[in-house]
């Protein structure tokens, strides 16, 4: 059977492009969708092979390890074949950065893949992770720490990547240093921390977490609270919950902690150790919060492959975007929407910060994902879409806010629709502005059809008194009707003003 050229559940204009990450515990490959401002993951794959463990005192990589990698990296080469990826760019770090076998083993890798890997050194491995904050946060300011299993780097990050340090302060590395003894890690982890001196670029001071281990210690945090959105990425806590939250962690059994079923058996051997590292981290540099990155290394080194020009673009506009194209009627449709909204906002008088704005151009570029599925659905496809996406470049108000607009849209503004539970990470404000687009939303696809071409031609206008018309072009007033006008009057409500719907006379 032919292979389809381009899929239509793919963006065409681009091709698969995989990263492999050799790491001291894992072995990873991301293949994306192409080299885009915001790449889609096709296919994703991890072994945890601990070439790590070991490296501190015996200066080698583990011989079983290091077969266990080199199975993991054929297998991934096949997949890429498969995945028709256009090139794969292949990173190495710590572990075969330091151990004394370590040129063997990429030789190794280099014949397989005719291409020798980029052996990174820690402050390249520093540069990429700041890349990859930079890639994934809007205007990101702090203080960026990947946490590997053989290396901790630290850098700053404000529009400007601002050198950083390496500290060997991995998962593996602590628990070889260490042996087992939580009191000798802390010690450890004290005095490595303690000899570096990380200054703010400026006055925000929150810490970008990167890291499995880091992350799964977040999965744990999000279970213990019962958090509503399952999404790791700019999840975001204060220090000082942090530090209480980590002392936890290191002083209890891991087995017998509360939601740890949320943490893979795999990555729970070095929670402890990641919880120590991260208290020490977080008390010696001063910081506020904690934001947790789904992105590092990797989609930093990405990130530096583009185009500057594509660098500048905002991340979560240009995935919101793509999703359009992939599953709206009408992609131009989105954007005329997302331009008169602004336009309404304004003659309404409801200012928006940068923030705000960002969200309520995603939300238009979303607003039409959902036409397929049945009516009945359509709130609820829309919420959990949209919710769990793999968007960056928004914090997790944001997103409640994306999918308030588009569940509102569908499920309407009444008394007895309950907002869902994701409305509880967002003001009042937040929620507020997210009904009203929804009311706008409600008007404007009546009139529109859901069709490119008519929504620039309406008109909205308030005045000084505070009513507002909506206005109908001439030549299209068949298009007035009565349920345009009960969505209108829902508009009113929501705007605490009188409004009605008039006809242009041009």
């Amino acid at each position: 059977m032919a292979r389809e050229k381009d899929p239509q559940g793919r963006i065409g204009r681009v091709r698969p492009i995989a990263v492999i990450d050799i790491g001291s515990n894992s072995v990873r490959q991301v293949i994306y969708e192409g080299m885009t401002r915001s790449p889609a993951v096709l296919f994703n794959e991890k072994v945890l092979c601990g070439l790590g463990r070991g490296v501190a005192t015996t200066g080698r990589l583990d011989d079983e390890a290091v077969e266990r990698a080199i199975a993991a990296l054929r297998r991934f080469k096949a997949l890429g074949k498969r995945a028709e990826v256009s090139e794969t760019h292949i990173l190495a770090t710590a572990a075969a950065r330091d151990a004394e076998n370590g040129p063997d083993f990429l030789d190794r890798v280099e014949e397989m893949f005719s291409r020798a890997p980029m052996l990174l050194t820690g402050r390249m491995e520093a540069q990429y992770c700041a890349w990859g904050i930079k890639s994934g946060f809007f205007r990101p300011n702090g203080i960026a720490g990947d946490l590997g299993g053989g290396s901790l780097e630290l850098v700053p990050i404000n529009g400007e990547i601002e050198g950083g340090v390496t500290l060997p302060l991995g998962g593996l590395r602590l628990a070889d240093m260490s042996g087992g003894s939580t009191k000798k890690a802390v010690d450890i982890v004290k005095k490595e921390i303690g000899k570096t001196n990380v200054q703010w670029p400026g006055e925000e001071r929150i810490f970008y977490a990167v890291g499995g281990t880091w992350r799964s210690l977040a999965k744990l945090h999000m279970a213990v609270r019962n958090y509503p959105l399952n999404v790791l990425h700019d999840y975001t806590v204060e220090t000082d919950d942090m530090l209480e939250f980590c002392d936890r962690i290191a002083t209890k059994s891991i087995d017998r902690l509360a939601g740890i079923e949320s943490v893979s058996r795999n990555r729970r051997g070095l929670l402890q150790n990641g919880a120590i590292v991260m208290a020490e981290v977080l008390k010696n540099i001063g910081a506020k919060s904690v934001s947790m990155s789904s992105l590092g290394v990797r989609e930093g080194y990405l990130y530096s492959l583009l185009n500057p020009d594509v660098q500048t673009q905002d991340s979560l506009l240009a995935a919101a975007y793509d999703v359009a194209i992939l599953r709206a009627r009408s992609p131009r449709h989105s954007v005329e929407l997302a331009e008169w909204t602004g336009k309404a906002f304004a003659t309404l008088r409801y200012s928006e910060t940068e923030n705000e704005e960002r969200w309520r151009i995603a939300s238009c570029y979303l607003a039409d994902i959902a036409w397929r599925a049945h009516p009945d659905y359509r709130a609820q496809q829309s919420l959990t879409i949209i919710s769990n996406a793999g968007f960056v470049g928004i914090n997790h108000e944001g997103r409640a806010f994306l999918s308030l607009a588009n569940f509102f849209r569908y499920r309407g503004l009444g008394t007895k629709v309950l907002p869902p539970e994701i409305s509880k990470l967002a003001s009042e404000r937040t929620v507020n502005r997210a009904r009203l687009l929804a009311a706008l939303f409600r008007v404007l696809y009546l009139f529109s059809a859901s069709q490119p071409g008519f929504i620039p031609r309406l008109g909205i206008t308030r005045s000084p008194e505070g009513d507002v018309e909506i206005i109908v072009p001439a030549d299209m007033a068949d298009l007035i009707g009565e349920r345009p006008a009960e969505r209108v009057s829902q508009l009113g409500k929501e705007l605490g003003a009188e409004i009605r719907i008039a006809i242009s006379e041009e």
